[in-house]
């Protein structure tokens, strides 16, 4: 189980919409390169972009829904920073960039941030920089949404959530994807999860 607030995310019954191997094949026939330089590197897909911009491969499936992405990260020294991730996503091809989507970052936000944002406007974001990030180290990064509540989980400890009063719609916008900004990192162990979940009743023991 992972608990948010007044929610636990049953792992156990929730639904797994994708799951393959970091081979060469899976980088090959599951995902699109659309900017950046990404290659398949024993066992890790591995992005790297020196510039001050999302370079990214997206999944060629949709993954509908309330869904949280599951993986292994790291940034390649010596980056310092930046494993970034979106969900319920879209690529806006005219304009050749990110379009609808749910982003998450780890050691991000130009000074060492945990956050989530929403593209394309960008008007909700919310961050912390109390989270103690080692460059180099593998970190297991779980993060996702259910209606609008959006979380991020490293390690199996919950560093951020908020609730978005304008959610997107996840039925509509199902691209997944991973991104280097400005940065070098390898990604593996990749499992989307459609979730499972149930409300919980939070409430105060009487201290007093």
């Amino acid at each position: 189980m992972l608990y948010i607030m007044k929610k636990e995310i049953d792992l156990e019954n929730s639904k797994v919409l994708y799951s393959a191997k970091t081979t060469k094949e899976a980088f090959e026939n599951d995902w699109d390169i659309k900017s950046g330089k990404w290659s398949y590197d024993h066992g890790w897909f591995a992005g790297i972009n020196p510039e001050n911009s999302p370079g990214m491969i997206i999944s060629k499936a949709d993954y509908f829904g309330n869904i949280m992405v599951d993986f292994t990260g790291k940034t390649v020294l010596p980056s310092t920073h930046d494993i970034n991730l979106m969900w319920n996503g879209s690529w806006d091809y005219a304009g050749n960039m990110r379009g609808v989507a749910y982003v998450a970052g780890v050691e991000g936000w130009w000074e060492k941030k945990v956050g989530i944002e929403k593209s394309p406007d960008y008007k909700l974001n919310v961050s912390t920089p109390l989270f103690h990030f080692e460059p180099g180290k593998e970190y297991h990064i779980q993060a996702g949404s259910i209606e609008g509540h959006i979380f991020i989980f490293i390690d199996g400890r919950l560093i951020l959530e908020a609730t978005d009063p304008d959610p997107i719609d996840s039925q509509k916008y199902g691209k997944v994807g991973f991104e280097a900004y400005c940065s070098s990192i390898k990604i593996k162990d990749i499992v989307i999860r459609e979730l499972a979940w149930n409300t919980r009743e939070l409430s105060y023991t009487r201290e007093f």
